[in-house]
């Protein structure tokens, strides 16, 4: 399991000229079952997303498809862990 943790390094108005494509981005890999959730942080200075994939390869390989890391808006801090403790619910994801 990786968090993926974006900060903009862009101005706000460079990241809404591609939300839409970035919002595509985020619904492939939710449709293939990687992305688990994902949102903007408060204030509003990046993202964060929960992904489940087999190793930090995959993860790298997912991100550069990102349309804010093709067009410089993001930085990505990537954080492997397991997790060991979690309802009921999430444990479809951990299996």
């Amino acid at each position: 399991m990786f968090i993926i943790n974006l900060t903009y390094i862009k101005p706000i108005e460079e990241v809404e000229k591609y939300l839409n494509e970035h919002i595509a981005f985020l619904n492939k890999y939710y449709d293939n079952k990687n992305f688990i959730c994902s949102g903007r942080k408060n204030p509003r200075t990046g993202g964060v997303i929960l992904c489940n994939a087999k190793d930090m390869k995959e993860v790298e390989g997912i991100i550069n498809e990102d349309p804010f890391k093709k067009n410089t808006i993001a930085a990505y801090e990537i954080v492997e862990f397991q997790p060991t403790k979690y309802a009921e619910d999430f444990k479809i994801f951990v299996e």
